[in-house]
Protein backbone atom coordinates (compact mmCIF):
# COMPACT_ATOMS: atom_id res chain seq x y z
CA UNK A 1 0.00 0.00 0.00
CA UNK A 2 1.32 3.18 -1.20
CA UNK A 3 2.83 5.86 1.74
CA UNK A 4 0.34 8.34 0.85
CA UNK A 5 -2.48 5.92 1.13
CA UNK A 6 -1.11 5.37 4.94
CA UNK A 7 -0.77 9.11 5.05
CA UNK A 8 -4.27 9.71 4.75
CA UNK A 9 -5.50 6.67 6.72
CA UNK A 10 -3.34 8.26 9.63
CA UNK A 11 -5.23 11.26 9.67
CA UNK A 12 -8.55 9.73 9.59
CA UNK A 13 -7.90 7.49 12.91
CA UNK A 14 -5.61 9.28 14.72
CA UNK A 15 -6.31 13.20 14.22
CA UNK A 16 -7.99 14.76 16.96
CA UNK A 17 -10.83 17.17 15.64
CA UNK A 18 -10.21 20.97 17.24
CA UNK A 19 -12.72 23.32 16.47
CA UNK A 20 -11.07 26.46 14.06
CA UNK A 21 -10.00 29.44 16.00
CA UNK A 22 -11.95 32.44 15.36
CA UNK A 23 -10.24 35.01 12.65
CA UNK A 24 -10.02 38.45 14.17
CA UNK A 25 -10.29 41.12 11.15
CA UNK A 26 -9.41 44.57 11.74
CA UNK A 27 -12.34 46.89 12.67
CA UNK A 28 -11.32 49.59 9.94
CA UNK A 29 -9.34 50.08 7.28
CA UNK A 30 -7.12 52.44 9.77
CA UNK A 31 -6.71 50.82 12.34
CA UNK A 32 -5.30 46.75 11.57
CA UNK A 33 -5.37 44.36 14.47
CA UNK A 34 -2.23 42.09 15.34
CA UNK A 35 1.37 42.89 15.07
CA UNK A 36 4.70 41.72 16.32
CA UNK A 37 5.26 42.86 20.02
CA UNK A 38 8.39 44.80 19.93
CA UNK A 39 8.06 44.59 24.04
CA UNK A 40 7.63 41.11 24.46
CA UNK A 41 9.92 38.15 23.53
CA UNK A 42 8.96 36.88 20.30
CA UNK A 43 7.84 32.75 19.58
CA UNK A 44 10.23 30.86 17.39
CA UNK A 45 6.91 31.15 15.28
CA UNK A 46 6.87 34.71 15.37
CA UNK A 47 10.57 35.12 14.71
CA UNK A 48 9.45 33.29 11.65
CA UNK A 49 7.04 35.39 10.71
CA UNK A 50 8.66 38.87 11.25
CA UNK A 51 11.78 37.63 9.05
CA UNK A 52 8.73 36.80 6.34
CA UNK A 53 7.70 39.99 6.42
CA UNK A 54 11.54 41.83 6.27
CA UNK A 55 12.60 39.24 3.45
CA UNK A 56 9.66 39.87 1.37
CA UNK A 57 10.00 43.93 1.73
CA UNK A 58 13.08 43.49 0.96
CA UNK A 59 12.92 41.28 -2.09
CA UNK A 60 10.30 43.32 -3.54
CA UNK A 61 12.79 46.23 -4.52
CA UNK A 62 13.46 43.36 -7.94
CA UNK A 63 10.94 43.47 -10.86
CA UNK A 64 11.34 39.95 -11.13
CA UNK A 65 10.29 39.47 -7.26
CA UNK A 66 7.25 41.85 -7.91
CA UNK A 67 5.81 39.33 -10.91
CA UNK A 68 5.49 36.01 -8.34
CA UNK A 69 2.12 35.90 -8.07
CA UNK A 70 2.38 32.73 -5.74
CA UNK A 71 4.85 34.13 -3.51
CA UNK A 72 2.29 36.93 -2.80
CA UNK A 73 -0.35 34.52 -2.24
CA UNK A 74 1.47 32.47 0.07
CA UNK A 75 3.09 35.36 2.54
CA UNK A 76 -0.51 36.98 2.40
CA UNK A 77 -1.89 33.60 3.63
CA UNK A 78 0.92 32.51 6.12
CA UNK A 79 -0.05 36.02 7.86
CA UNK A 80 -3.36 35.60 7.79
CA UNK A 81 -3.54 32.23 9.22
CA UNK A 82 -1.40 34.18 12.12
CA UNK A 83 -3.39 36.54 12.06
CA UNK A 84 -1.07 39.02 11.35
CA UNK A 85 -3.04 41.42 9.60
CA UNK A 86 -0.85 44.84 9.88
CA UNK A 87 1.73 43.26 8.50
CA UNK A 88 -0.47 42.52 5.75
CA UNK A 89 -0.82 45.91 5.67
CA UNK A 90 2.78 46.49 5.77
CA UNK A 91 3.90 44.32 2.91
CA UNK A 92 0.82 45.85 0.47
CA UNK A 93 1.33 49.06 1.34
CA UNK A 94 5.10 48.91 0.66
CA UNK A 95 4.76 48.16 -3.17
CA UNK A 96 3.17 51.63 -3.66
CA UNK A 97 6.73 53.12 -4.18
CA UNK A 98 7.08 50.77 -6.88
CA UNK A 99 6.25 51.99 -10.75
CA UNK A 100 3.46 48.95 -11.31
CA UNK A 101 1.54 50.78 -8.66
CA UNK A 102 0.34 52.65 -11.50
CA UNK A 103 -1.01 49.66 -13.77
CA UNK A 104 -4.45 48.56 -12.90
CA UNK A 105 -3.62 44.97 -13.14
CA UNK A 106 -1.11 45.26 -10.13
CA UNK A 107 -3.48 46.89 -8.14
CA UNK A 108 -6.04 44.38 -8.43
CA UNK A 109 -3.54 41.54 -7.29
CA UNK A 110 -3.12 43.60 -4.24
CA UNK A 111 -7.11 44.22 -3.84
CA UNK A 112 -7.49 40.47 -4.13
CA UNK A 113 -4.84 39.70 -1.67
CA UNK A 114 -6.93 41.88 0.63
CA UNK A 115 -9.96 40.13 0.14
CA UNK A 116 -8.50 36.63 0.41
CA UNK A 117 -7.28 37.94 3.70
CA UNK A 118 -10.79 38.63 4.91
CA UNK A 119 -9.67 42.41 4.88
CA UNK A 120 -12.31 44.35 2.00
CA UNK A 121 -11.99 47.36 4.16
CA UNK A 122 -8.35 47.43 2.89
CA UNK A 123 -9.38 46.75 -0.28
CA UNK A 124 -11.85 49.60 -0.86
CA UNK A 125 -9.29 51.70 0.73
CA UNK A 126 -6.46 51.37 -1.86
CA UNK A 127 -9.27 50.88 -4.94
CA UNK A 128 -10.35 54.32 -3.18
CA UNK A 129 -6.67 55.71 -3.66
CA UNK A 130 -6.04 54.60 -7.02
CA UNK A 131 -6.56 58.15 -8.36
CA UNK A 132 -4.09 59.20 -5.89
CA UNK A 133 -1.39 56.55 -7.13
CA UNK A 134 -2.10 57.52 -10.74
CA UNK A 135 -3.56 53.99 -11.77
CA UNK A 136 -6.95 54.18 -13.56
CA UNK A 137 -10.04 52.65 -12.16
CA UNK A 138 -11.86 50.77 -14.64
CA UNK A 139 -14.44 47.81 -14.40
CA UNK A 140 -11.46 45.14 -14.28
CA UNK A 141 -10.41 47.09 -10.46
CA UNK A 142 -14.22 47.66 -9.77
CA UNK A 143 -14.83 43.95 -10.25
CA UNK A 144 -11.84 42.88 -7.86
CA UNK A 145 -12.81 45.05 -5.51
CA UNK A 146 -16.16 43.17 -5.48
CA UNK A 147 -14.57 40.23 -5.67
CA UNK A 148 -12.54 41.03 -2.43
CA UNK A 149 -15.63 41.17 -0.44
CA UNK A 150 -17.07 37.96 -1.83
CA UNK A 151 -14.01 36.28 -0.56
CA UNK A 152 -14.28 37.96 2.69
CA UNK A 153 -17.46 37.09 2.92
CA UNK A 154 -18.99 39.99 3.22
CA UNK A 155 -22.08 39.64 0.81
CA UNK A 156 -24.55 42.71 2.44
CA UNK A 157 -21.94 45.34 1.40
CA UNK A 158 -21.93 44.38 -2.42
CA UNK A 159 -25.39 45.00 -3.21
CA UNK A 160 -24.34 49.05 -1.76
CA UNK A 161 -21.38 49.06 -3.48
CA UNK A 162 -22.70 48.17 -6.84
CA UNK A 163 -25.17 50.45 -6.65
CA UNK A 164 -23.33 53.25 -5.31
CA UNK A 165 -19.77 53.29 -7.41
CA UNK A 166 -20.94 52.52 -11.19
CA UNK A 167 -22.69 56.24 -11.59
CA UNK A 168 -19.97 57.79 -9.07
CA UNK A 169 -16.78 56.88 -10.99
CA UNK A 170 -18.67 56.19 -14.67
CA UNK A 171 -18.14 52.56 -14.96
CA UNK A 172 -20.95 50.55 -16.31
CA UNK A 173 -20.88 47.31 -14.88
CA UNK A 174 -20.71 44.02 -17.13
CA UNK A 175 -21.58 40.83 -16.96
CA UNK A 176 -18.94 39.60 -14.74
CA UNK A 177 -19.82 42.27 -12.22
CA UNK A 178 -24.04 41.54 -12.25
CA UNK A 179 -22.69 37.64 -11.64
CA UNK A 180 -20.51 39.03 -8.42
CA UNK A 181 -23.65 40.41 -7.08
CA UNK A 182 -25.78 37.42 -7.26
CA UNK A 183 -23.64 34.97 -6.29
CA UNK A 184 -23.62 37.05 -2.78
CA UNK A 185 -27.65 37.45 -3.18
CA UNK A 186 -27.53 33.44 -3.20
CA UNK A 187 -25.18 33.52 -0.48
CA UNK A 188 -27.35 35.23 1.79
CA UNK A 189 -30.14 33.51 0.53
CA UNK A 190 -31.82 35.93 -1.12
CA UNK A 191 -33.05 34.16 -4.24
CA UNK A 192 -35.63 36.43 -5.71
CA UNK A 193 -33.37 38.95 -5.74
CA UNK A 194 -30.73 37.24 -7.38
CA UNK A 195 -33.64 35.98 -10.01
CA UNK A 196 -34.45 39.37 -9.76
CA UNK A 197 -31.14 40.37 -10.90
CA UNK A 198 -31.30 38.70 -13.72
CA UNK A 199 -34.25 40.76 -15.08
CA UNK A 200 -32.38 43.57 -14.22
CA UNK A 201 -29.17 42.55 -16.67
CA UNK A 202 -31.72 42.29 -19.54
CA UNK A 203 -33.03 45.58 -19.22
CA UNK A 204 -29.56 47.11 -18.97
CA UNK A 205 -28.48 45.48 -22.38
CA UNK A 206 -26.32 42.79 -20.45
CA UNK A 207 -26.75 39.05 -21.52
CA UNK A 208 -27.12 36.62 -18.89
CA UNK A 209 -24.35 33.67 -19.44
CA UNK A 210 -23.84 30.31 -17.94
CA UNK A 211 -22.08 31.36 -15.45
CA UNK A 212 -24.94 33.63 -14.26
CA UNK A 213 -27.42 30.54 -14.83
CA UNK A 214 -25.33 27.68 -13.03
CA UNK A 215 -24.69 29.84 -10.01
CA UNK A 216 -28.68 31.12 -9.69
CA UNK A 217 -30.23 26.91 -10.14
CA UNK A 218 -26.84 25.39 -7.53
CA UNK A 219 -28.79 28.11 -4.77
CA UNK A 220 -32.10 26.93 -5.97
CA UNK A 221 -31.35 23.55 -5.94
CA UNK A 222 -29.86 23.71 -2.77
CA UNK A 223 -32.66 25.73 -1.39
CA UNK A 224 -35.01 22.97 -2.67
CA UNK A 225 -37.49 25.70 -4.46
CA UNK A 226 -38.15 23.48 -7.43
CA UNK A 227 -40.96 26.00 -8.68
CA UNK A 228 -38.42 28.76 -9.04
CA UNK A 229 -35.74 26.51 -10.35
CA UNK A 230 -38.05 25.47 -13.17
CA UNK A 231 -38.47 28.72 -14.46
CA UNK A 232 -35.15 29.92 -14.16
CA UNK A 233 -34.45 26.90 -16.43
CA UNK A 234 -37.30 28.08 -18.99
CA UNK A 235 -35.13 31.41 -18.87
CA UNK A 236 -32.21 29.96 -19.75
CA UNK A 237 -33.78 27.71 -22.75
CA UNK A 238 -35.38 30.68 -24.10
CA UNK A 239 -32.12 32.92 -24.63
CA UNK A 240 -30.60 29.97 -26.21
CA UNK A 241 -27.94 29.53 -22.66
CA UNK A 242 -26.76 25.85 -23.51
CA UNK A 243 -26.84 24.03 -20.44
CA UNK A 244 -23.86 22.36 -19.40
CA UNK A 245 -22.98 18.81 -16.78
CA UNK A 246 -23.75 21.45 -13.89
CA UNK A 247 -26.71 23.08 -15.13
CA UNK A 248 -28.46 19.67 -15.79
CA UNK A 249 -26.87 18.17 -12.28
CA UNK A 250 -28.82 20.92 -10.22
CA UNK A 251 -32.27 20.58 -11.99
CA UNK A 252 -31.55 16.66 -11.32
CA UNK A 253 -30.46 17.38 -8.14
CA UNK A 254 -34.19 19.68 -7.31
CA UNK A 255 -36.34 16.61 -8.79
CA UNK A 256 -34.28 14.08 -7.07
CA UNK A 257 -35.02 15.89 -3.67
CA UNK A 258 -38.48 15.90 -4.56
CA UNK A 259 -39.20 12.37 -5.43
CA UNK A 260 -39.57 12.95 -8.91
CA UNK A 261 -37.38 10.29 -10.09
CA UNK A 262 -38.66 9.71 -13.50
CA UNK A 263 -38.65 13.11 -14.48
CA UNK A 264 -34.64 13.35 -13.32
CA UNK A 265 -34.22 9.78 -15.49
CA UNK A 266 -35.72 11.88 -18.48
CA UNK A 267 -33.38 14.76 -17.98
CA UNK A 268 -30.36 12.46 -17.39
CA UNK A 269 -31.18 10.75 -20.91
CA UNK A 270 -31.75 14.72 -22.30
CA UNK A 271 -28.03 15.31 -21.01
CA UNK A 272 -26.57 12.35 -22.60
CA UNK A 273 -27.95 13.20 -25.91
CA UNK A 274 -26.68 16.60 -25.94
CA UNK A 275 -23.53 14.63 -25.68
CA UNK A 276 -22.71 15.52 -22.43
CA UNK A 277 -21.40 12.95 -19.49
CA UNK A 278 -22.67 12.33 -16.40
CA UNK A 279 -19.89 12.84 -13.64
CA UNK A 280 -19.35 11.24 -10.05
CA UNK A 281 -22.13 14.63 -8.82
CA UNK A 282 -24.71 13.49 -11.20
CA UNK A 283 -24.40 9.50 -9.67
CA UNK A 284 -23.83 10.86 -6.52
CA UNK A 285 -27.30 12.84 -6.52
CA UNK A 286 -29.67 9.64 -7.61
CA UNK A 287 -27.00 7.72 -4.98
CA UNK A 288 -28.31 9.98 -2.13
CA UNK A 289 -32.09 10.03 -3.18
CA UNK A 290 -32.30 6.13 -3.15
CA UNK A 291 -30.10 6.54 0.02
CA UNK A 292 -32.65 8.73 1.56
CA UNK A 293 -35.44 6.98 0.23
CA UNK A 294 -34.02 3.59 2.47
CA UNK A 295 -33.99 1.98 -1.68
CA UNK A 296 -30.51 0.20 -0.88
CA UNK A 297 -31.34 -2.26 -3.86
CA UNK A 298 -31.69 1.00 -6.39
CA UNK A 299 -28.81 2.80 -4.88
CA UNK A 300 -26.65 -0.16 -5.57
CA UNK A 301 -27.79 0.00 -9.14
CA UNK A 302 -26.48 3.50 -9.37
CA UNK A 303 -23.26 2.80 -8.26
CA UNK A 304 -22.66 -0.08 -10.74
CA UNK A 305 -23.64 2.45 -13.31
CA UNK A 306 -21.16 4.42 -11.75
CA UNK A 307 -18.51 2.48 -12.87
CA UNK A 308 -19.55 0.84 -16.00
CA UNK A 309 -19.51 4.58 -17.09
CA UNK A 310 -15.72 4.84 -16.35
CA UNK A 311 -16.50 7.25 -12.84
CA UNK A 312 -14.81 6.67 -9.85
CA UNK A 313 -16.51 7.04 -6.72
CA UNK A 314 -15.43 9.63 -4.38
CA UNK A 315 -16.01 9.81 0.01
CA UNK A 316 -19.63 10.98 -0.79
CA UNK A 317 -20.19 7.82 -2.69
CA UNK A 318 -18.69 5.82 0.42
CA UNK A 319 -20.06 7.63 3.10
CA UNK A 320 -23.57 7.17 1.92
CA UNK A 321 -23.55 3.58 0.98
CA UNK A 322 -22.01 2.44 4.00
CA UNK A 323 -24.30 4.03 6.18
CA UNK A 324 -27.31 2.34 4.70
CA UNK A 325 -25.47 -0.74 4.12
CA UNK A 326 -24.55 -1.08 7.55
CA UNK A 327 -28.79 -0.07 8.64
CA UNK A 328 -30.06 -2.60 6.16
CA UNK A 329 -27.30 -5.27 7.37
CA UNK A 330 -25.33 -5.92 4.19
CA UNK A 331 -21.92 -6.71 5.98
CA UNK A 332 -20.37 -8.56 3.01
CA UNK A 333 -21.17 -5.17 0.19
CA UNK A 334 -19.63 -2.47 3.76
CA UNK A 335 -16.49 -4.49 4.05
CA UNK A 336 -16.18 -4.61 -0.23
CA UNK A 337 -17.09 -0.80 0.04
CA UNK A 338 -14.38 0.01 2.76
CA UNK A 339 -11.54 -2.00 0.90
CA UNK A 340 -12.16 0.21 -2.12
CA UNK A 341 -12.50 3.89 -0.03
CA UNK A 342 -9.01 2.65 0.93
CA UNK A 343 -7.80 1.07 -2.10
CA UNK A 344 -9.14 4.77 -4.01
CA UNK A 345 -7.73 6.85 -1.02
CA UNK A 346 -11.23 8.46 -0.27
CA UNK A 347 -11.14 9.68 2.99
CA UNK A 348 -13.59 8.25 5.54
CA UNK A 349 -14.53 9.68 8.79
CA UNK A 350 -12.82 7.40 11.55
CA UNK A 351 -15.76 6.83 13.25
CA UNK A 352 -17.75 5.80 10.02
CA UNK A 353 -14.89 2.96 9.78
CA UNK A 354 -14.46 2.13 13.59
CA UNK A 355 -18.65 2.13 13.64
CA UNK A 356 -18.11 -0.71 10.40
CA UNK A 357 -15.81 -2.77 12.51
CA UNK A 358 -17.79 -3.08 15.59
CA UNK A 359 -20.93 -4.12 13.38
CA UNK A 360 -18.56 -7.02 11.83
CA UNK A 361 -17.39 -8.15 15.12
CA UNK A 362 -21.70 -8.23 16.02
CA UNK A 363 -22.39 -10.12 13.00
CA UNK A 364 -19.85 -12.87 14.07
CA UNK A 365 -17.60 -11.85 11.40
CA UNK A 366 -14.52 -11.23 12.86
CA UNK A 367 -11.94 -12.28 10.59
CA UNK A 368 -13.40 -9.88 8.23
CA UNK A 369 -13.11 -7.21 11.26
CA UNK A 370 -9.40 -8.33 11.76
CA UNK A 371 -8.59 -8.04 7.67
CA UNK A 372 -9.82 -4.46 8.07
CA UNK A 373 -7.92 -3.67 11.24
CA UNK A 374 -4.97 -5.27 9.55
CA UNK A 375 -4.95 -3.17 6.56
CA UNK A 376 -4.99 0.01 9.32
CA UNK A 377 -1.64 -1.88 10.64
CA UNK A 378 -0.34 -1.66 7.49
CA UNK A 379 -0.54 1.80 8.18
CA UNK A 380 0.13 2.39 11.45
CA UNK A 381 -3.65 2.99 12.45
CA UNK A 382 -5.23 2.23 15.65
CA UNK A 383 -8.72 0.10 14.86
CA UNK A 384 -10.33 -0.61 18.29
CA UNK A 385 -11.34 -4.46 18.00
CA UNK A 386 -13.97 -5.49 20.69
CA UNK A 387 -14.60 -8.93 20.35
Amino acid sequence: MSSSVCRRLRGVFNEVSKPSPPKIKPSSPTKPVSSFSATTAATPKEKKLRDLVDKFKRSSKHPSFRRRHDTYETAVRRLAAAQKFSDIEDIIDHQKRYPEITRENFVIRLISLYGKASMPEHALKLFDEMPELNCKRTIFSFNALLTAYVNAKKFDKISELFKELPEKLSIEPDVVSYNIVIKALCEMGSLDSAVSAIDSMDKNGIEPNLITYNTVLDALSKSKNLSLLEKVWSQMESRSVVPNVRSFNTRIRGLVNENRFPEALELLEEMEKNGLKPDIFTYNVFIKGYVDDGNLEEAKMWYGKLAENGCSPDHVTFRLLISLACEKGEFSFVLELCKKSIDLEQFLYDSTLQRVVDKLVEQSMVEEAKELVELGNNCSLHYKLNC
